[in-house]
């Protein structure tokens, strides 16, 4: 077999331009003064919003590289619609932790060239990640996803809590990680191959002696991806590891990293294994129902006074907002994938610029519940962002996007006869709306002193009246594209129908 595969490199750019960004702001750091290394996080976001650029001749999708020469459908790197939604979503979510952490890098205490290395080649997998169309490149870029983050959670010079986090991580991940390579094992000796298309059939349709084998592979490697999404049972990591990582890490892993496991676990699904949806399906509804359970009823009991309290109940919010996510792909197994997916790509979408939106304000005010009462008599616009943002979460008007993308999600597990899951789901989301509307109402209440300190080790940032522009100004933007964006979401809901009514996959 002829194995020569033939590249077209306009499809490779948007990934391939993120690991070039990182290798050049790597090599800017060896030659930049100190006192010029500030533009180095200006470099970085640069390239990252080149990389989002590069997708525009892609967006009719269905364009492929990397196919073997003997057999040009198969192929290990596809530019579908699927892929490059999802590659937007990404790069974009990439780029607003870019503008978050620019303040963050202007102190010694976190290694600038270092830390926009690790950041850009973590976006470079993640932009690779849903165009992997074989199981070898999708771990492959699952890990160099994976692996920079490690560093970037540990990576502040002095931390306490930093080294402790980013072991955590490393170790639950690893183990993750290790029963997936097992399980890509047990499906390449069942099937006989790595790509997609060649497993699909070959599953289901080989010697029946291996059957258990294939079924022991398709559960196994569904493993790593349910860790990067963080859904119980793997999810332990999440609220030690967020509260330790420098706060714009926090939110890259909540949505950037979330998005890359949601597309390897859409991929894997829907594509490498449809025939064993009787396997998977119940087991994704199970995940769905116990994470969205134990993320909401964990944050409920977040008290408003500890310190970093804002920041764990971000971090418990997002692993019941996966809940909501993997509610489509478990419908998936009973129902059209390709709506289904779509209904997981638009709640994605949703959820990825409302929650970098509140990481961005939390970098602004404080890691603590408590000092944001009389935010809004402070900081009107600032506290005006939080709540949209808090009520899109909670799919309440004027959040009319969280409340679409909610409906979407809902009505793709009534449709596919998960009756209990929609229930389920249903009693979550009342749960969280006591969470996120007491969040809300602390911020137009009067304050109980003229000024609220942030709790011991929260590291406030500088932005107040004296603070240099240097600092507020990234932290701006960041919410205000965020901003932006969840208004446009919301001023025009039809986008999320529109996901939801045309297959994806």
């Amino acid at each position: 077999m002829n194995l020569t595969q033939n590249v077209d490199w306009a499809v490779v750019a948007p990934p391939l331009i993120a690991a070039v960004a990182a290798v050049v702001v790597l090599v800017a750091d060896l030659f930049l003064p100190a006192a010029r290394r500030p533009l180095l996080g200006w470099l970085a976001a640069g390239g990252l919003a080149l990389a989002a650029l590069a997708l525009l001749p892609l967006r009719d999708g269905d364009r492929t590289t990397f196919c073997l020469a003997d057999e040009p459908a198969l192929c290990a790197y596809t530019a579908d619609r699927f892929a490059v939604i999802v590659q937007l979503l990404v790069l974009g979510g990439a780029f607003l932790v870019a503008l978050l952490s620019v303040p963050e890098t202007a102190d010694d205490d976190v290694p600038a060239g270092e830390f926009w290395f690790l950041l850009l080649s973590s976006a470079a997998g993640a932009a690779l990640l849903p165009a992997a169309r074989d199981l070898a490149t999708l771990i492959i870029a699952l890990e160099v996803t994976t692996l920079p983050a490690y560093a970037l959670v540990g990576l502040r010079r002095g931390s306490r809590t930093g080294p402790e986090a980013a072991l955590k991580f490393f170790l639950t991940s690893v183990t993750a990680t290790a029963v997936t390579l097992l399980g890509v094992s047990f499906v390449y000796a069942a099937g006989g191959s790595l790509f997609f298309a060649d497993l699909a059939t070959a599953l289901p349709g080989g010697d029946p002696r291996l059957a258990t084998l294939a079924e022991a592979g398709v559960a196994l490697t569904l493993v790593g991806f349910a860790f990067k999404v963080a859904a119980v049972p793997f999810h332990f990591w999440v609220p030690e590891t967020y509260v330790g990582a420098p706060l714009p890490v926090a939110g890259y892993l909540s949505v950037v990293g979330k998005a890359a496991g949601l597309a390897g676990l859409a991929l894997v699904t829907t594509l490498a294994f449809p025939g064993y949806g009787d396997l998977w399906g119940p087991a994704l509804g199970l995940l769905a129902g116990l994470t969205m359970t134990v993320g909401n009823v964990a944050a409920l009991r977040t008290d408003p006074a500890a310190p970093h309290s804002a920041i764990r109940l971000l971090a418990w919010s997002s692993v019941g907002q996966a809940g909501y996510l993997l509610v489509p792909l478990a419908a998936a197994a009973y129902t059209d994938r390709g709506e289904a997916v779509g209904a997981t790509v638009a709640y994605a979408l949703m959820y990825a610029a409302v929650n970098l939106g509140a990481f961005a304000v939390a970098a602004q005010v404080a890691r603590r519940l408590d000092d944001y009462r009389g935010l809004y008599a402070r900081r009107p616009l600032t506290a005006l962002a939080l709540a949209f943002f808090l009520l899109c979460l909670a799919g309440l008007p004027p959040g009319v996007v969280g409340l679409f993308a909610k409906v979407a999600v809902f009505e793709a597990a009534v449709d596919a006869g998960l009756g209990v899951l929609a229930v389920v789901m249903a009693v979550n989301v009342a749960i969280a709306l006591f969470y996120y509307l007491r969040w809300t109402a602390l911020l137009f209440r009067p304050a109980e002193e003229p000024a609220a300190a942030p709790a011991t080790g929260a590291a406030a940032p500088a932005t107040g009246p004296t603070a240099p522009a240097s600092r507020t100004v990234p932290l701006a933007g960041a919410v205000g594209l965020a901003a932006t964006a969840a208004l446009a979401f919301s001023g025009a809901p039809q986008l999320i129908l529109t996901f939801v009514s045309t297959g994806l996959i």
